[in-house]
């Protein structure tokens, strides 16, 4: 069968999309009933009905607050609830983390402002250069998906040359705040899951995994047809570590013994999961997991992560960590770069087999 006027007519409809810079935002506010081939998803790659309904399975909340009291025991409990986390789930809640709740419900109001603002307003900072330190986007692998997801992202690059008066007044004042608060957790979740590894609590940090901090805003609007399509199809991280604050409405589920799990919203939580680099360093001994966002007709919903990465240029090369190889513990990847590995995981989009495996030795 020939299938070039297919995939023809799907690129003409993926540009004529793009260049509108309205994202799905704008489709919503033009009033679409009907989802545009585009955002159809395989059936396969599509949400059951019965998928995250299991009141049994619940992603881990640890409680970090007085972590150092107690003479080091509370601190014990915690290093072995995030090493159990991190081993079987890969995914974890923080609460009592020491940003406070209004800061965080401060930062989702900024970025639905952002995205709810006049479309013009917006179309301004519409990019697909990821050398560009603050851009919106819609999907960033838009051109090589086989299926659009239903959101739009604000992106901000943390990596030392950012000027934050670049980020959009309606949320910049909100997210440089939240940028310095959130380095502070991210100092204290690297030192923990350091210290799960059998390492010191300085370890992770030393090795700059978090010298950049990618933050994207991402906006779900209502979807008209939720049951064909995804907010963010399943993939893993290309990241060391991700922190996220996600609104009520939920809609992220976690892969976890073959079934989705719903990542439950908890009031002041920060959402943890362990990026692909990070299971590559720990030899297998944290795990990477597929994670997606299922589409809803209420909404939007509103999430912020941060992508905790080396610099994007680093020529350092990550590998299994030497310190807790052995005999028994063999390396389990091969050494890489970061620009190596966000090139290869770029080049295959969100969709697929998770990036590690290319790596795997």
């Amino acid at each position: 069968m020939d299938t070039s006027h297919q995939e023809f007519d799907r690129l003409r409809a993926v540009t004529e999309f793009d260049e509108s810079k309205a994202g799905v935002k704008g489709l919503v506010d033009s009033g679409v009933q009907k989802l545009p081939r585009i955002f159809l998803h395989a059936p396969q790659d599509l949400p059951r009905p019965a998928d995250g309904r299991r009141s049994h399975l619940q992603v881990p909340i640890i409680d970090v607050g007085g972590i150092d009291d107690d003479g080091g025991r509370r601190r014990e409990e915690v290093v072995a609830a995030v090493r159990e986390a991190a081993s079987s789930w890969g995914f974890f809640q923080l609460v009592n983390h020491g940003v406070p709740g209004d800061v965080l419900d401060g930062l989702v109001r900024g970025a639905r402002l952002f995205h709810e603002q006049d479309g013009e307003a917006k179309a301004g900072l519409y990019s697909r250069d990821f050398a560009k330190k603050v851009r919106y986007e819609c999907n960033f692998d838009l051109y090589k998906s086989r299926a659009a997801n239903w959101r739009d992202t604000l992106n901000c690059i943390f990596d030392g040359s950012i000027d934050p008066r670049e980020i959009p007044s309606e949320c910049g004042e909100v997210i440089v705040d939240y940028h310095e608060r959130i380095l502070k957790v991210a100092d204290l979740t690297h030192a923990l899951l350091s210290e799960a590894l059998g390492l010191d609590p300085g370890y992770l940090k030393s090795i700059d995994c978090a010298a950049t901090q990618h933050l994207v805003a991402h906006y779900y609007p209502p979807c008209p047809e939720p049951e064909l399509t995804l907010g963010t199809t399943k993939h893993s991280d290309p990241s060391f570590l991700t922190l996220l604050v996600q609104d009520a409405l939920g809609g992220l589920q976690v892969l976890h013994q073959d079934r989705w799990v719903d990542v439950s919203p908890v009031p002041g939580g920060i959402v943890v999961n362990i990026g692909d680099l990070l299971q590559v360093v720990s030899n297998d001994k944290f795990v990477s997991v597929q994670h997606r966002v299922v589409a809803s007709r209420e909404g939007p919903r509103i999430s912020v992560a941060v992508f905790l990465n080396p610099c994007h240029g680093e020529e350092r090369l990550y590998g299994p960590i030497e310190e807790t190889l052995s005999e028994e513990n063999p390396p389990k990847y091969q050494e890489l770069r970061m620009m190596d590995y966000i090139s290869y995981y770029l080049s295959k989009g969100l969709a697929g087999e998770s990036a590690v495996e290319h790596f795997r030795l």
